[in-house]
C-alpha cells in the first residue's frame, strides 16, 4: 500500500502515529509508518535529547515532530518579563487547592510550580519557536503545527530545511487557510479525536477538506484505530491516517499505569471535550477534574491558553503521582487526552504489532469492498 504521500516521505505505509513517547515514535517508524513526536511534552533541551535518541533508533528512516503553534496569544500571557504564574487569578489558585483538598490529594499550599510555568511557555510564540528550531536541526521528515495556521516564520524555517509542513484542521475554513498559507499536508481531524478538536465528525469533515484543498494531500484523523477505519478514511479521499489514541495503551507508551487502566476500562461514551486542561476544547477522559471545572458550582471556569495549561499541569503532576499510589480521590481526578476510539482499546500490545494488524485489516477491508463491487 503506497500512496503519493508514502512516495513523498519515503514510508511504507501511510500511517502517522502521534505520540509524546519516543519509543512509540521509533517503533512505528521502524515498522514502516511515520512516528510523530509531540514536542509540547519537552523543553528545548529535552527535545534535543529525545530526537537524538530517535535518530539513533530509526537509522535514517523518516519521523516527524508536532509543535503547538497558536495563531493568537494574549499579550499579557506572552510577556517574557514576568512569570506566567503572575497572571493566574487568586480564585483559580484557590479552586485548585480546594479540589486537591476535596479529593484528598496531598499537595503543598501553593500547587503551581516553576516547572509548570516553563511548560506553559512552550505554547507561546517564543516557546514554540525554540522547539521548532531544535526539531529542524535533526533529520526529521515532517513538522506539524497544531492550533491554527502555521505562521510564516515556521513555514520559512521548514522550507529552508527542506522539511514538509503539516497542519491540523477541524473545519473546512481552517483547512483552506492552512493550504493557502503554504502547508504541504492537511490533517483533517474530526471531533472524535483526542486532544484539541472542533465539532465536526471525521466522516463529514474529511471529504469536504479533500475537495476544498486539492491537490494538497489530506490525512484523516479522529476515530481511527483499526484497518477498517483506515480503509474508510482512504475511501473518503484521504491519502493516509493520523492516529494518536491507539498508541496510548501500547507497551511502549508513556501513559502512567493508573491512567492506562482507566483507558482500558473506558467506553466510547467516557470522553468529553473540555477546556479544563489547556484552555481550549480538548477531548479527554471524563473525570472528576473535568466535571468540577466544567459543571462545579464553585468553579471559576477555565482560563485561556496557556494559563489554564499551567494551572492544570501543575495540579496534574501531583494528582498523577497520587493516582499511581492508588489514592482513591486522585484516581477520580486523573485523566488523559484520548478520543472516542478509546472504547476499542482493550489490551496492551507492542506498537509494532498494532501497525501490522492495522495494515492487515486494511487489506481485508479493501478485498471485501472489491468483492462487493465485483458482485454488483
Amino acid at each position: 500500500m503506497r500512496t503519493a504521500i508514502c512516495e513523498r516521505l519515503g514510508i511504507e505505509f501511510p500511517l502517522f502515529a502521534f505520540s509524546h513517547c519516543r519509543d512509540v515514535v521509533a517503533a512505528v517508524t521502524n515498522a514502516g509508518g511515520l512516528g510523530v513526536l509531540g514536542a509540547i511534552a519537552y523543553s528545548p533541551e529535552q527535545l534535543d535529547a529525545e530526537l537524538t535518541w530517535i535518530d539513533r533508533e530509526v537509522g535514517g528512516r523518516p519521523y516527524g515532530v508536532d509543535v503547538l503553534v497558536p495563531e493568537r496569544l494574549d499579550s499579557s500571557a506572552s510577556d517574557r518579563r514576568a512569570h506566567l504564574m503572575d497572571f493566574i487569578p487568586d480564585r483559580h489558585r484557590d479552586f485548585v487547592i480546594h479540589l486537591l483538598s476535596k479529593y484528598g490529594v496531598t499537595a503543598p499550599v501553593q500547587p503551581l510550580t516553576a516547572r509548570a510555568d516553563e511548560f506553559g511557555r512552550r505554547v507561546t510564540a517564543a516557546g514554540a519557536t525554540g522547539l521548532i528550531d531544535v526539531a529542524l536541526k535533526h533529520p526529521i521528515g515532517l513538522i506539524a503545527g497544531a492550533l491554527g495556521t502555521p505562521p510564516p516564520e515556521m513555514l520559512a524555517r521548514a522550507r529552508d530545511a527542506d522539511v514538509p509542513v503539516a497542519a491540523l484542521a477541524g473545519t473546512v475554513e481552517h483547512a483552506r487557510r492552512q493550504a493557502a498559507a503554504g502547508a504541504d499536508l492537511i490533517v483533517a481531524q474530526g471531533t472524535e479525536a483526542g486532544g484539541h478538536t472542533g465539532e465536526v465528525s471525521t466522516m463529514v469533515l474529511v471529504p469536504q477538506v479533500v475537495d476544498a484543498v486539492a491537490p494538497v494531500p489530506v490525512l484523516a484523523a479522529g476515530g481511527i484505530a483499526s484497518g477498517r477505519q483506515m480503509a474508510a478514511a482512504m475511501a473518503l479521499g484521504a491519502e493516509g491516517v493520523w492516529c494518536g489514541s491507539v498508541w496510548l495503551t501500547t507497551e511502549e507508551a508513556e501513559t502512567p499505569a493508573a491512567v492506562k487502566r482507566k483507558l482500558l476500562a473506558a467506553s466510547s461514551l467516557d470522553t468529553v471535550r473540555s477546556s479544563s486542561r489547556t484552555g481550549k476544547p480538548a477531548r479527554q477522559l471524563k473525570s472528576a477534574w473535568t466535571e468540577e471545572w466544567d459543571h462545579g458550582q464553585e468553579s471559576p471556569g477555565p482560563l485561556g491558553m496557556p494559563l489554564q495549561l499551567l494551572v492544570a499541569e501543575g495540579a496534574m503532576a501531583r494528582i498523577g503521582a497520587a493516582a499511581e499510589k492508588g489514592q482513591p480521590g486522585a484516581l477520580e481526578l486523573v485523566n488523559y487526552f484520548v478520543g472516542q476510539v478509546v472504547g476499542q482499546l482493550d489490551q496492551v500490545r507492542p506498537a509494532r504489532e498494532v501497525v501490522f494488524e492495522m495494515i492487515s485489516e486494511f487489506g481485508d477491508a479493501v478485498e471485501r469492498l472489491e468483492r462487493l463491487s465485483a458482485s454488483g
